[in-house]
């Protein structure tokens, strides 16, 4: 009998993470702003998570969206934002940095999960944007982290199925690598069969009117103009279907 496949939901909710346990996920991803890709979430926020789900709750660690060669000052912002999640109640904790070569900085990486500890760590999506995901991957696990997201280097998983496979063989049971993007509860076992992954990450987020009744249409607060009267939140059903197609045998 094989083991479960554990489901990661993406949330920058309450709400959403609320359905995402509804729905089955196994674990939580909590991030702010994830029209930037996900940043570090408010002190407010994780607090109120975890306070509202029991599931492991792991919190992103990034000080700010663009790329992920980190100033002096910016490192110092997240190993100061991994200490607030750990006091905060967090099970784990989400980040990535990169040199100006677009490789892994093991020192730094490895700083912060000594830091981190005994919180699990991963590295996320940072990896697709590096120069070799297989020097890469050696890095990740001379940095001592747990678990690595990735799209296998593609926009989306499913474009790299092959890769994500390879991962998963040289990575030799030293690493879990956790393929995210592009997965749906209608591919999510072909991807698993195929690449022979036990974690998957899924956002599974739908589009939410606005209750606002008064609307300025003129004025956009952000840099992605329309935003203003959308919101997504997390599809418990969406969650649901997943992790029951995972749950049937192919």
């Amino acid at each position: 009998m094989s083991s479960p496949i554990a489901v990661e939901v993406c949330v920058d909710s309450v709400a959403s993470a609320v359905a995402a346990q509804r729905g089955g996920a196994a674990r939580i991803e909590l991030c702010g702003s994830l029209i930037e890709g996900g940043i570090t979430p408010s002190a407010g926020l994780i607090e109120m998570t975890r306070e509202a789900v029991s599931v492991p709750l792991h919190v992103m660690i990034r000080p700010r969206g663009g790329d992920f060669c980190y100033e002096a000052d910016e490192f110092e912002i997240m190993r100061r934002d991994i200490a607030l999640a750990q006091r905060m109640g967090a099970n784990g904790v989400v980040f990535g940095i990169l040199d100006v070569n677009g490789s892994v900085d093991v020192v730094r990486t490895r700083l912060l999960v000594e830091a981190a500890r005994p919180l699990s760590v991963t590295f996320h999506r940072a990896f697709d944007m590096t120069a070799d995901l297989f020097r890469a991957l050696e890095d990740v696990c001379a940095a001592g982290v747990d678990r690595i997201l990735t799209s296998g280097g593609e926009p989306s998983s499913l474009q790299a199925q092959e890769i994500i496979a390879q991962l998963v063989r040289h990575a030799q049971g030293r690493i879990i690598v956790m393929p995210g993007g592009g997965i749906k509860p209608e591919n999510a076992r072909s991807l698993v069969d195929h690449t022979g992954v036990t974690e998957v990450h899924v956002g599974l987020r739908s589009a939410m009117p606005s209750p606002m009744l008064h609307r300025n249409a003129r004025i956009s607060m952000g840099s992605v103009e329309g935003r203003e009267y959308q919101r997504f939140t997390v599809s418990e059903e969406q969650v649901r279907r997943l992790c029951t197609a995972l749950a049937t045998q192919s």
